[in-house]
């Protein structure tokens, strides 16, 4: 099997010859520079042998002009506004990827101002020109490819309104987050159909709605306001393409929500955090449903364990949510500077020692966890 095959069996819930790997979101800068500092290569994607790529839209040339949301607000070193109109700022330590949000309508959002606030130029042509092109050239590589929509609505939506204005918004005056959530839905649709139509592989959807401890709001409010938007646009995917697999992350415990996931046309679950989520648990009560991704845990083993312990999580993982096909292995989180580089190294040594459904040395050596 190529990548792309395999990637195409485990979504579909079928046994490749071997696990596929990723890096769920990818190195993060300080590790990204410390990659190219002891490989002298440029693509981790191609050093580590990564079966999927990402297919993406151009940057933008639109020069917008937010600086009327920020008129009196204190910003901080390194400020900065993106496409969507949100500000942030750098940490102090330069090691550090994390930003600091500052949305535009933290003080306060009317219906008038939701419609109207604009949204990036996604479907210009210049920015999505290139997908039929990048596609087939991946494909003739042999390589999957994703289209990633991650961030789907209610992350953009809240970095936009603020977290916990947006929070409070769907609680008692839900009228112009409403129209927020609406027009992101609707951008997200055709940047999808986009995706769909230049052949991508897997749709990945998500927004991070959980929390370590359970969900991020209640399971009443998230079916209001954030399930049937999404289901919106997997119905509209579909529609394209019906056997479509469709990737949905969240990080945290969703686990009161993977019913609805399915329901909604769901197919792939990532990361499925080991803190929050028993790999064993939902192997055996979905895996007739749901294919998994992800799975290694980048809050404990890979940035704090030892090489052993990631070899040994690695194992696990194959042995639990590999059984019987439908895994792809990777870190549930981006690798951060903590990762010592002995561990990422071990990750991989590990996924190619065991991850191979035709070699019996590695399916006992699984078996044996």
């Amino acid at each position: 099997m190529n990548a792309r095959e395999r990637v195409l069996a485990v979504v579909n819930r079928k046994v490749p010859d071997r696990i596929p790997k990723d890096l769920s979101w990818g190195l993060c800068p300080a590790k990204e520079e410390e990659f190219r500092r002891r490989t002298g290569k440029e693509d981790y994607y191609e050093y580590f042998d990564l079966d999927v790529r990402i297919l993406d839209f151009a940057p933008t040339r639109l020069k917008r002009d937010f600086s009327q949301y920020y008129i009196g607000r204190d910003t901080e070193r390194g400020f900065s506004i993106n496409e969507w109109g949100v500000g942030s700022g750098r940490s102090q330590d330069e090691s550090l990827h994390f930003e600091h949000i500052i949305s535009p309508f933290k003080e306060g959002m009317t219906e008038e101002e939701a419609a109207a606030f604009p949204l990036p130029d996604f479907l210009e042509e210049y920015r999505h020109s290139h997908f039929k092109k990048t596609v087939e050239d991946y494909h003739e590589r042999g390589l999957a490819v994703c289209g990633s929509l991650v961030q789907t609505i209610f992350e953009k939506s809240w970095a936009i309104r603020g977290f916990e204005e947006t929070m409070m918004d769907m609680l008692v005056e839900p009228e112009a987050i409403s129209i927020l959530f609406d027009r992101i839905t609707e951008l997200r649709i055709q940047q999808m159909k986009l995706m769909v139509e230049a052949g991508i592989d897997v749709l990945m959807l998500g927004d991070d709605v959980g929390m370590q401890s359970g969900m991020l709001m209640g399971v009443d409010t998230w079916r209001e306001f954030l399930k049937p938007r999404m289901a919106k646009i997997i119905r509209e995917a579909k529609k394209i393409r019906p056997d479509l697999p469709v990737f949905y992350h969240s990080c945290g415990d969703p686990g009161a929500i993977i019913p609805e996931l399915i329901e909604i046309g769901v197919t792939v679950l990532n990361p499925i955090q080991p803190e929050c989520l028993d790999h064993q648990f939902v192997k055996e009560t979905y895996g007739d449903k749901l294919a998994f991704w992800g799975g290694i845990s980048a809050q404990t083993n890979l940035s704090f364990g030892t090489p052993e312990q990631v070899k040994e999580e690695v194992k696990r993982c194959i042995e639990v949510l590999g059984k019987d096909g439908g895994y792809l292995i990777g870190p549930n989180h981006m690798v951060e500077p903590e990762v010592p580089w002995e561990n990422l190294e071990a990750f991989f040594e590990a996924v190619e020692l065991y991850g191979d459904y035709g070699n019996s040395v590695s399916q006992e050596k699984s078996c044996q966890l």
